[in-house]
């Protein structure tokens, strides 16, 4: 009971020195992946309509657009720079929440701390509290929140970003707590039809989040309050994880192990551009293309066998063209990955996605759920791919835990050049340096030269 108070105010109270050193690094590598996907969402063309209606809107400059060349209010740039985390479906997730915290806790912290003029180390507080509030609320509803229809990284990615803006608009342990209620009454419902239907609309999840936490902690600063109750809920059962789901929430989990287990320490990263459902059969495939050499051209069909829920969200084919659509379809990054050996920014383009060559080739893709593979999920979420070639070869590879799991983690060192791949032809000087800022953020008087590095 009472979760959504013991959350606050422990959001409220964090301090970077009694945070393990291990979770402060996990932090700046999570900023870190969020500048490449920044860099790799601005090559898709429906993120550049997104950021020209938002240059469009004018407002005084309190933060910076990130990569965009321009600066806007605190709310904008919130939102256009959780459309950039978001956009190209490489951010970071939570596989116990099947949410990415990134996109609505990362824009909102440093859009308010640009204008807050904050420190780098309040900004890793701020961070670090909002992966708490968001995961934990994200846990306790995982996975019949998704089930129910919503898209839990717009839903529950509010509360953490409200958390994030409250720490940076120094709100003690009530305003926290008003905060958190706000948000439950103004976030987004995030509906998961858009994203099932492969509707483009499903990119601002995170910006209409990161805005909905900013002006949630806003109004708390204001004096407006909300129930105090509004993650679990009371005898009148409107709370959010009482109407936001078709089953019994787990509310415990809001709580559990708080301040000894932090939900940043969860995370893992993305090396592909797509949903990650598609990852292991992503990874399967460019490994046996890696191990045997062989070319698309010589492909005669492949089959992909998975768990339920990616055979549910995944495992469709490309019924619509858009980029969307393709993240969230197995065979076409199958497809992908067999013509091109990548699944990056680039596999996502408009020219790319209409190539005949590669929709004929998704179309000798099929997916199937496999019964064994379905009983260790969500522990693992295996994926087997056996290609069958036209000589009659059979190639056969099982991923049960895919790259940038914590368990296979992406180190630093794979963080860095996945950013640096998707940054293109930026300079790499800036690139290092704007390396060296994040990993030594905590030491920054603000978060001015990160910000303009981008």
């Amino acid at each position: 009971m009472d979760e959504t108070r013991q959350l606050a105010a422990f959001c409220a109270a964090l301090k970077l020195e009694d945070v393990p050193a291990d979770v402060v690094y996990k932090a700046k590598l999570c900023i870190l992946d969020w500048v490449a996907n920044i860099y790799g969402s601005l090559k898709l063309a429906a993120v550049q309509s997104v950021v020209n209606y938002c240059r469009a809107l004018g407002s005084e400059a309190q933060a910076h657009a990130l990569g965009c060349g321009f600066s806007t209010s605190a709310h904008i740039a919130a939102f256009v720079n959780g459309v950039l985390a978001e956009a190209i479906e490489a951010q970071d997730g939570v596989r116990f929440g099947g949410n990415h915290p990134v996109s609505a806790v990362m824009p909102a912290a440093f859009a308010l701390a640009e204008r807050e003029r904050s420190s780098g180390r309040e900004v890793l507080e701020a961070i670090i509290a909002g992966y708490e509030a968001c995961c934990r609320v994200a846990a306790a509803m995982h996975p019949y929140h998704t089930l129910s229809g919503f898209l839990p990284t717009g839903t529950c990615g509010t509360f953490g970003a409200a958390a994030a803006a409250a720490r940076l608009m120094r709100l003690d342990d009530e305003g926290m707590l008003n905060a958190l209620s706000n948000s439950g009454y103004l976030l987004p419902l995030s509906m998961a039809e858009q994203l099932m239907g492969g509707h483009t609309i499903k990119i601002v999840q995170g910006g209409q989040a990161a805005l909905a936490g900013i002006t949630a902690a806003g109004l708390a600063l204001s004096g407006l309050t909300g129930c105090p109750q509004v993650l679990e809920g009371t005898a009148l059962k409107g709370g959010f994880t009482q109407i936001a789901l078709r089953a019994e929430p787990r509310c415990e989990r809001i709580t559990d192990q708080l301040g000894q287990h932090y939900a940043v320490s969860d995370v893992y990263f993305k090396p592909y551009t797509a949903c990650r459902h598609t990852h292991g059969a992503a990874q399967a495939t460019l490994e046996l293309m890696r191990d045997h050499h062989f070319s698309a051209n010589e492909v005669q069909k492949v089959e992909v066998f998975t768990y339920g829920v990616a055979f549910i969200a995944v495992g469709k084919g490309l019924t619509t063209p858009t980029f969307v659509a393709a993240q969230f379809s197995i065979p076409y990054c199958v497809a992908a990955c067999l013509l091109d050996g990548a699944l990056g920014p680039n596999q996502l383009t408009e020219k790319r996605i209409a190539d005949p060559e590669l929709i004929a080739l998704s179309e000798r893709v099929s997916v199937a759920i496999d019964n064994e593979l379905n009983k260790v999920y969500p522990d693992k979420t295996a994926s087997r791919v056996e290609i069958l070639l036209k000589d009659g070869e059979k190639l056969v590879r099982q991923v049960d835990t895919p790259k940038g799991d914590p368990r296979d983690p992406m180190e630093m060192a794979d963080i860095v050049a996945k950013l640096k791949r998707f940054a293109g032809a930026r300079d790499q000087a800036a690139l290092q340096r704007l390396v060296d800022l994040v990993m030594d953020i905590e030491h920054l008087p603000d978060i001015d030269a990160v910000c303009t590095t981008i």
